[in-house]
């Protein structure tokens, strides 16, 4: 088990009190949940977030679930080695060494945002581990729109430098992916593993690589993955979806559904991009109810 004295004296742990446990990788120490027991749950969170984020979905599940939901390296808690290559191929690659080091067996598959083109990426691998998916906005799949607050990240220089010496793509996001404020304590939380640049360089390459033109090194990973979704078509799909987010829209809803048709879909018209904070505790015990079910559950 990792412990961290930091997080165990910061205000944030009364909000995330999970047991955290690590792995070593090539190039740094991957930190993740490894909470509560039974059929596993894997939860992949996006950018520039942490496994903070399902704090209110793991709790709703009340240790009935063993839970795993690291942070990608470079984020979290897990190492942010500056000499990496951070990219989407060795962040499923991550994922796929510490699923096969963990030997789950068949698991239920929640994503977020870039922990959808990760999960699915390691999905389509192995469709055979995949019990069901729950997305909540997310692609894994090639699109032409990007946000113009997005691709200033991506500006050479210029967005880097507002990223890391600003903290500027992690501060929006406190403000600009939610619709309702969050509190201080859960706004610090989103913070707290983000404090100097260093800390910041995965959510500066995540941003650029956000592929956009066919010669981006990334294109083709999110092509494959998109052209190989087919193999999971018949999994159960549980989609919750953020309808005010301005970056996911519901273009990207209609993505999903063209290609998951089976997939039950809940739009939350008051919900932005971080819908796990805009969710009602309703909405969060229907989500647990349906991952906790051997079946599916109506929402």
């Amino acid at each position: 088990m990792y412990v961290d004295s930091a997080i165990t004296r910061s205000p944030i742990r009364s909000l995330f009190p999970f047991q955290i446990s690590e792995y070593v990788l090539p190039a740094g120490t991957l930190r993740y949940v490894d909470e509560g027991d039974g059929p596993p749950v894997v939860m992949l969170h996006g950018n520039p977030t942490w496994s903070f984020f399902y704090r209110r979905l793991i709790m709703a599940l009340g240790g009935q679930r063993r839970v795993i939901a690291p942070d990608h390296l470079g984020c979290g808690l897990s190492d942010k080695p500056q000499q990496y290559h951070y990219c989407l191929a060795n962040h499923i690659a991550n994922l796929e060494r510490l699923l096969n080091h963990l030997k789950l067996g068949p698991v239920d598959l929640v994503v977020h945002d870039w922990g959808g083109a990760i999960g699915l990426g390691w999905a389509v691998r192995h469709p055979g581990l995949v019990r069901r998916i729950v997305v909540l906005n997310t692609a894994a799949f090639l699109s032409p729109h990007i946000p113009l607050r997005i691709a200033a990240g991506k500006a050479p220089w210029i967005g880097e430098w507002a990223i890391r010496q600003l903290n500027a793509f992690a501060l929006a996001a406190t403000t600009m992916a939610v619709a309702r404020p969050l509190s201080p304590a859960v706004r610090a939380g989103y913070l707290w593993p983000y404090q100097t640049p260093a800390d910041r360089i995965a959510i500066a390459r995540f941003v650029q690589d956000i592929p956009l033109h066919p010669a981006h090194p990334t294109w083709p990973v999110v092509d494959a993955i998109d052209r190989e979704l087919a193999a999971l078509r018949d999994k159960p799909v549980r989609i919750v979806w953020g309808g005010r987010d301005w970056c996911f829209d519901d273009r990207f809803l209609a993505g999903w559904l063209a290609r998951f048709p089976q997939a039950e879909a809940t739009r939350l018209d008051d919900a932005g991009h971080y819908v796990l904070e805009d969710a009602s505790n309703a909405m969060i015990a229907r989500l647990a109810s349906w991952l906790l079910a051997d079946g599916v559950v109506e929402a």
